[in-house]
């Protein structure tokens, strides 16, 4: 206290009172900030610093006044006023000229806001020297010994008053204060500016560790993230682009160099754009500036190499994915960048760890991963997809099939269509759909067999396995290499290609749609792919379906123990399981008539069932069993005709020696026989049903062609016109029955 009383000597004569008043207020008991400590480092750094100012006298008696009033918990601007107003009031009394009482009390008010100006922005159109000098020596507390910094900073915290409240006041000033010069004379800066820095960081370091925050710096976290684990999948997806192919077919000078040095360059970049990211130098924003440019470049010259499709060159799977990796690294280049331009002088005085950063760290790396299966994949197939397939014809309205009265003309001939046949072909709701192949599917009018449209890719060279689904609205396709894709019987669109993990599935039945596994697994899947339910037989058993419109029955048959065969019931919507009961024996050749299903019971190693059975899906019950004649020898065909189950085998000793073929229709509701014909007909001769139940095949005489009818009124056989080949199968498309010519496909009248 004498030390200080000390500093006033010779400043104003006569005013010791005046001295000893303000000293008093700074040793005040009540005080509990703002002591005489704190005015005593404030006076010691203003001697070092009054040379330059222009009035030593107001700068320092604006020093002694400008805490002189000061309330717990009052603020910098409320301390600064009512300082201000006491020396306005007190100096008159001792002979001080107005307009220095007014230079002091405008020095006061400046103490009011004491954290300097961000150094891009101090540029004061007229400089204030003893401003600058005043508030350099008030800022002096932040350069004293960091012990006694640490009690300064004590008491004002503990001043303040409500401690979360005044930590996070603490927080902000501290957080401004670091964003600034600090001290705005270069004197200052040079002898204080180091110590203060370190003191305000110390401090900084501390508040973190009291103040909860849980989310601070999460932006930075978030963008150093994106841009490592950004570089990471860029490089994970140009590795996958190595082993694609650039076109199809693949040609002989195809070299994969440029997707290995982008992998190459994505792993590298990596750690570098992370450092890039956490630094705000002129060599991160270059390196990571750099980084960028060549994934502009890249993608510039991977978009113009492109190759043009036709029918016999597609698209490969490299050309999206090298896209998709181009596009990762400029993302992850343009977050490092972004992170590096962002980054302040107080970003490297963030908590080292808090919720918000490691749930950045956690969140970015599961989004790339995310954007990877859901978005990346998708769309390089979708790319593929659609870039490599070709769709021809305006389909008009569909006609409809006139009934094949098979009076030995015909209706209609096809245009070309070589390396298939009518025995290939399925019926749709618009037509009568063919596949060819390098990856052909064609939709003829089944009125004239004009062709409605084409439907072809390039990338597949193989005929696809079509069949017809959604009550014959959609054509499902299998190309080789491609997957199950969904074209619209009408128009020949695609409307959906099945995801990935279905694509090597086998299709059980196509309406309703049920698709299988060699695992032993059944799905009750949607046309577009999307699966429904999943039923699971267990290991070491085989599994085969059957599907009514409401139930599908699943056949079990255990092949590593001795547990019996059983039928399992399920919801064709959910997937439920409706009841479950054991079957004295696999049973055989499904098929569904009128509602029920309708399945032949072994007969040991013969082909020839001992009975055929049918069996009410929704319960389980025996609806009726028809016993088949001992004297059958061949393989018993079941098809379903309206209400009736027809049912085709020989009379005689053998497939080889029988010359007859006996057909026979079972009314499905009672299941007793409503009709049966025995012909003069080779059971070996492929034959085709038609809707009303007409037995239709081809065998060749003397001369020509002459197709076998047997229905109820018995055996009928047409000679057909020449262009017919004997040796393909027939096909009926409903009433509709198709032959083949060398390269056509031609409809009976």
């Amino acid at each position: 206290m004498v030390e200080l009383r000390a500093r006033w000597d010779d400043l104003l004569p006569g005013s010791a009172s005046l001295a000893d008043d303000l000293v008093a207020r700074y040793v005040d008991r009540t005080r509990r900030a703002y002591r005489d400590q704190y005015l005593n480092i404030v006076l010691t750094a203003l001697d070092s610093l009054i040379q330059l100012s222009t009035d030593p006298t107001s700068v320092r008696l604006a020093a002694w006044f400008h805490r002189a009033v000061h309330e717990p918990g009052g603020t910098p601007p409320e301390d600064a006023e009512a300082s201000a107003r006491l020396a306005e009031q007190r100096l008159p009394q001792y002979g001080v000229p107005s307009i220095r009482i007014a230079e002091v009390a405008r020095l006061i008010r400046l103490t009011g806001d004491l954290a300097a100006p961000p150094p891009d922005s101090y540029a004061p159109p007229r400089r204030d020297a003893n401003g600058d000098v005043l508030l350099d020596a008030v800022n002096a507390i932040l350069a004293s010994d960091p012990t006694r910094y640490a009690v300064h900073t004590a008491e004002v915290r503990r001043d303040a008053g409500e401690r979360k409240a005044a930590l996070e006041h603490r927080y902000d000033d501290v957080r401004d204060l670091l964003d600034g010069h600090l001290y705005r004379t270069q004197l200052a800066r040079q002898r204080l500016g180091q110590v203060a820095r370190l003191n305000l960081e110390s401090e900084l370091a501390g508040l973190d560790t009291e103040l909860p925050a849980p989310w601070r710096g999460w932006q930075q976290a978030g963008l150093t993230a994106t841009a490592t684990f950004g570089a990471v999948a860029a490089a994970v997806v140009a590795i996958a682009a190595s082993g694609a192919s650039w076109q199809i077919p693949t040609a002989d000078d195809e070299v994969g160099w440029p997707t290995v040095a982008l992998a190459v360059l994505s792993f590298f970049s990596a750690p570098m754009l992370f450092r890039c990211a956490r630094s705000a130098s002129q060599r991160a924003r270059l390196i990571a500036g750099t980084v960028l440019a060549i994934a502009v470049t890249g993608l510039l010259i991977a978009w113009a190499q492109t190759p043009r499709t036709n029918p016999a060159t597609g698209v490969g799977l490299r050309v999206p994915l090298l896209i998709s990796a181009l596009i990762l690294l400029l993302v992850a280049s343009g977050a490092g960048l972004v992170a590096s331009l962002l980054r302040t002088r107080t970003a490297r005085y963030l908590p080292a760890r808090n919720l918000g950063q490691q749930l950045a760290w956690l969140v970015v790396p599961v989004a790339v991963a995310l954007v990877l299966l859901l978005i990346v994949q998708p769309l390089s197939r979708n790319y593929v997809l659609s870039s490599n397939e070709r769709l021809e014809g305006s389909p008009q309205q569909a006609g409809v099939a006139t009934p094949s009265v098979l009076n030995g003309s015909v209706a209609w001939v096809s245009e070309s269509v070589a390396g298939t046949g009518a025995e290939e072909a399925i019926g749709t709701r618009f037509g009568v759909a063919i596949p060819r192949p390098d990856g052909v599917v064609e939709m003829l009018d089944a009125a004239t067999g004009a062709l409605r449209w084409r439907y072809s890719r390039s990338d597949s060279d193989e005929k696809p396995v079509i069949t017809t689904t959604g009550n014959g609205e959609y054509v499902l396709a299998l190309f080789a290499g491609v997957g199950y894709l969904l074209l619209n019987a009408d128009t020949g669109r695609r409307e959906a290609a099945w995801p990935g993990r279905t694509r090597d599935r086998f299709i059980q039945q196509s309406q309703p749609l049920l698709t299988g596994e060699r695992s032993g697994k059944l799905h009750g899947v949607d046309p577009s792919g999307h699966e429904r339910w999943t039923y699971e037989s267990g290991n070491c058993t085989d599994l085969g379906a059957i599907a009514t419109a409401e139930t599908v029955l699943a056949f079990v048959s255990h092949t590593c123990d001795d547990q019996p065969d059983q039928m399992t019931a399920l919801d064709v919507q959910t997937g439920k399981k409706l009841w479950t009961k054991t079957s004295p024996d696999s049973y055989r050749r499904p098929v569904v008539v009128a509602g029920l299903v309708v399945v032949a019971e072994p007969g040991g190693d013969t082909d020839v069932p001992v009975a055929l059975t049918a069996i009410e899906p929704s319960t389980g019950d025996i609806r009726w069993r028809w016993d088949v004649p001992k004297s059958w020898a061949c393989r018993t065909l079941l098809n379903a005709a309206g209400k009736y189950l027809i049912v085709v085998d020989c009379p005689g000793p053998s497939t080889v020696e029988s010359r007859r073929t006996v057909v026979t229709a079972i009314d499905a509701n009672t299941g007793l026989t409503a009709w049966q014909t025995v012909a003069p007909v080779s059971p070996r001769a492929k034959v085709t049903v038609t809707a009303d139940g007409r037995v239709v095949s081809l065998s060749r005489s003397g001369t020509g062609c002459v197709a076998n009818v047997i229905n109820r009124a018995g055996l009928r056989q047409v000679r057909l016109p020449s262009g017919i080949v004997c040796a393909r199968d027939p096909r009926a498309v409903g009433n509709l029955v198709l032959t083949s010519g060398p390269n056509t496909v031609i409809a009976l009248r």
